[in-house]
C-alpha cells in the first residue's frame, strides 16, 4: 500500500470512529495496521470499536497491545485505563482470573510511579465487588473515584463513579438518594458527555436497577432516551446492546407490547451467545420464556427456561408458574421455595413473593401465603414504588379471597387495578380485574362481577394472553362471546330468588367446575382458594344435594342447568 493510500485509509478509520461507525472503523484500522503498526491513540480507538461491537477476543488483544505501549512510554494513566477496559471485556467473557490479573498489574504500575488521578479506574471494580456485602463501603470507594475524576477532569470516570454511588445508595435502601444520583449520571449520558462504552455501561445498569426496583416510569423514560441514542448508531450491535435488550424486553412485556418484547429477547439471545457476554444470555432466554408462557406457548416457554438454566440463569419464578399452569403444583412449590430461599436482597425477594403467594394458595397453604404477603408489604414500604404496592395489594386480595374475606379483598384488588392502570401495565391490570370480579361475586354482586370479568377478558384478548383468557372464561361461565352472551337454562332456580338445593353462589361455582372435570387443585387455582376451602365447599354440596360422589354431583348439575352461570351474569 502506498504511503498516500495508507494515510487515506487511516484518515477514513479515524473519521469512522469519530462518527461512531464502529464496524467500518474496525475494518479500516485493521487494514492500516496490516501495513504499519498503529500509534497508541489509533490502537485504542480500534479497541474501543471492537469492544462496542462485541468482538471480545479482538478487543482484548488490542487493549493488551495498547497497555504495553502506554506502560513502555511511561504513560501510567493511559495504561490504567487500558487495564480497566481489559478487565471489563474479560469479565464479560467470564474470564475472571485474567480480568483480576490485569487490574493487579495496573495497580503495581501505579504504585511504582508518582501516582495519577486515573487510578480512580482501579476503584470502580472494587466498588462493584463491595456492592453486595457492604454498600456503604462501596459508596465511599466510588466517592474516592469521583474525587480523582474531578482532579484529572475525566468525565467518563466521574459519570461511572456517580452511577455506582447511586446503586450503592439503593442497596442501602436510600432509594430516593440513589435514584437522584442515577438521574444525574443519565443526564450526562443523554447529553453526550461520555464515551460510548461508558454510555452503554451506565444505560444498562440504570435500566437494570429500575427493573429490580420495579421503577417503571423511570425505566420507560430512560428506555425512550436509549432508543434515540441507539437509532443514531446503527452499528452498535454488540454485547452492551444485547444486555440492554434484556431489560428492554422485560419492560416491553410489562407495558403489553409482547411481540416487541419477544423480538428483543430473541435478538439478545442471538447477540449474547456469540462468544461475548454468554453469561448474560440466560437472562435473555428467561425473558423469552416469560413471553411464551403468558401467550400459552408452553413448549416454547419450557425450552427457553431450559436454555436460561444452561447459561446459569435461575428460571424462577417463571418455571414454577408454568408448572402451576400445567397442573403440577408440587414442582411449582419446590421451585419457588428454593428460589426464595436463595434470594439475597429484598428487591429480589420482592419479585419472587407475588408468584410464591399465588402458588402457595393453589397448593392449599394459606398460612405461608399470608406470611409472604406480610413480607411483601414490608418491602413495598421500604422502597415505596407504585409497582411494588400494586403487587402487594394484588397478593393481599388473592389471600383475602382464599380466606373468604371478599370485602377486604375487593378493596385491595381495586387498589391494585388502579395502580397498574396508572402505570400502563395492561396484563397485571386485567388480572386485578379478575380478582375484583371474584370479590364482587363473593359479596353477591353478580352484575358488577360480570362487568369486571368482561373487561378482564377484553384485556387478555388484546394481549394474546390465551391461558388467562381461558381461565377467566371458565370463572365467568362464559363462552367465546363473553359473559354477557351467556344466559342460564330455564328452571335453574326452584323459586324466584332461591338457588336450587339451597346452594350458595360460591357452591354453585365449585359445582360448575366439578361438572367440567376440575380437580380440587384446579378449582382452587381458578377460584383463588385453598384446596381445603374447595374440599369444604364440596362437602357442603354433597350434603345439600344428597349425593356421595363427584360424578353424582356433576349429573345433578347437568340435569338442573347448573353448568351455566346464574341469572344476571
Amino acid at each position: 500500500m502506498a504511503a498516500t493510500d495508507m494515510a487515506a485509509t487511516l484518515a477514513d478509520a479515524r473519521r469512522s470512529h469519530e462518527l461512531q461507525a464502529w464496524q467500518d472503523a474496525c475494518e479500516e484500522f485493521e487494514l492500516a495496521d496490516g501495513r504499519s503498526p498503529l500509534e497508541i491513540d489509533d490502537l485504542e480507538a480500534w479497541a474501543e470499536s471492537a469492544h462496542i461491537l462485541g468482538r471480545g477476543p479482538e478487543a482484548c488483544r488490542l487493549l493488551e497491545r495498547a497497555y504495553r505501549m502506554r506502560a513502555d512510554a511511561g504513560e501510567v494513566g493511559g495504561a490504567i485505563r487500558c487495564a480497566f477496559w481489559l478487565h471489563e471485556a474479560l469479565t464479560m467473557r467470564g474470564e475472571f482470573g485474567h480480568a483480576g490479573g490485569w487490574l493487579a498489574r495496573a495497580a503495581r504500575l501505579a504504585r511504582a510511579g508518582p501516582g495519577c488521578a486515573q487510578e480512580g479506574y482501579l476503584l470502580l471494580p472494587e466498588a462493584e465487588r463491595q456492592m453486595a456485602r457492604d454498600p456503604g463501603t462501596a459508596f465511599g470507594t466510588a466517592a474516592r473515584a469521583l474525587e480523582l475524576a474531578v482532579r484529572c477532569g475525566d468525565r467518563d470516570l466521574a459519570v461511572a463513579a456517580t452511577h455506582l454511588q447511586g446503586l450503592a445508595r439503593i442497596r442501602q435502601e436510600r432509594v430516593e438518594d440513589g435514584l437522584a444520583l442515577l438521574d444525574e449520571a443519565m443526564l450526562a449520558v443523554t447529553t453526550g458527555e461520555t464515551s460510548p462504552r461508558v454510555t452503554g455501561w451506565v444505560y444498562c445498569d440504570v435500566i437494570a436497577a429500575c427493573g429490580e426496583l420495579q421503577e417503571l416510569r423511570r425505566a420507560r423514560e430512560w428506555t425512550t432516551a436509549l432508543d434515540v441514542w441507539m437509532a443514531s448508531r446503527p452499528q452498535f450491535v454488540g454485547g452492551y446492546s444485547g444486555i440492554c435488550l434484556i431489560h428492554r424486553s422485560e419492560l416491553m412485556r410489562l407495558l403489553g407490547d409482547w411481540p416487541k418484547a419477544a423480538l428483543q429477547a430473541r435478538t439478545a439471545c442471538e447477540r449474547l451467545t456469540q462468544g461475548f457476554a454468554e453469561m448474560l444470555a440466560g437472562a435473555a432466554y428467561y425473558q423469552l420464556g416469560e413471553v411464551n408462557r403468558l401467550r400459552g406457548d408452553w413448549p416454547a416457554a419450557e425450552d427457553a427456561y431450559r436454555r436460561a438454566g444452561h447459561f446459569g440463569c435461575d428460571a424462577q419464578p417463571g418455571l414454577a408458574l408454568l408448572r402451576l399452569a400445567q397442573d403440577s403444583p408440587e414442582p411449582a412449590v419446590s421451585g419457588v421455595r428454593r428460589a426464595l430461599a436463595e434470594a439475597a436482597t429484598r428487591p429480589a425477594r420482592g419479585k419472587l413473593l407475588p408468584a410464591y403467594v399465588e402458588i402457595m394458595l393453589a397448593a392449599g397453604e394459606p398460612g405461608a401465603a399470608g406470611e409472604a404477603v406480610t413480607e411483601l408489604a414490608a418491602i413495598a414500604r421500604a422502597y415505596d414504588r407504585p409497582a411494588m404496592w400494586a403487587r402487594t395489594e394484588y397478593a393481599r386480595a388473592a389471600a383475602g379471597l382464599a380466606g373468604g374475606d371478599s370485602a377486604a379483598a375487593l378493596t385491595s384488588a381495586r387498589l391494585a387495578w388502579r395502580l397498574w392502570r396508572e402505570l400502563d401495565v395492561p396484563y397485571e391490570a386485567a388480572r386485578s380485574r379478575v380478582l375484583v370480579a371474584l370479590a364482587c361475586r363473593g359479596l353477591g354482586d353478580e352484575d358488577s362481577a360480570a362487568g369486571e370479568f368482561e373487561a378482564a377478558l377484553r384485556g387478555f384478548a388484546e394481549l394474546g394472553a390465551a391461558p388467562d383468557r381461558a381461565r377467566t372464561e371458565a370463572l365467568a361461565g362464559a363462552g367465546p362471546d363473553g359473559p354477557a352472551a351467556v344466559r342460564p337454562a330455564d328452571g335453574v332456580r326452584s323459586r324466584a330468588g332461591e338457588p336450587p338445593a339451597g346452594l350458595t353462589a360460591r357452591e354453585r361455582e365449585v359445582l360448575r367446575l366439578v361438572a367440567a372435570g376440575g380437580t380440587n387443585q384446579t378449582i382452587a387455582r381458578q377460584l383463588v382458594l385453598s384446596e381445603k376451602t374447595v374440599a369444604r365447599h364440596l362437602s357442603n354440596i354433597f350434603r345439600k344435594l344428597g349425593v356421595g360422589s363427584r360424578t353424582a354431583a356433576a349429573a345433578y348439575a347437568f340435569e338442573h342447568g347448573l353448568t351455566r352461570p346464574p341469572p344476571g351474569r
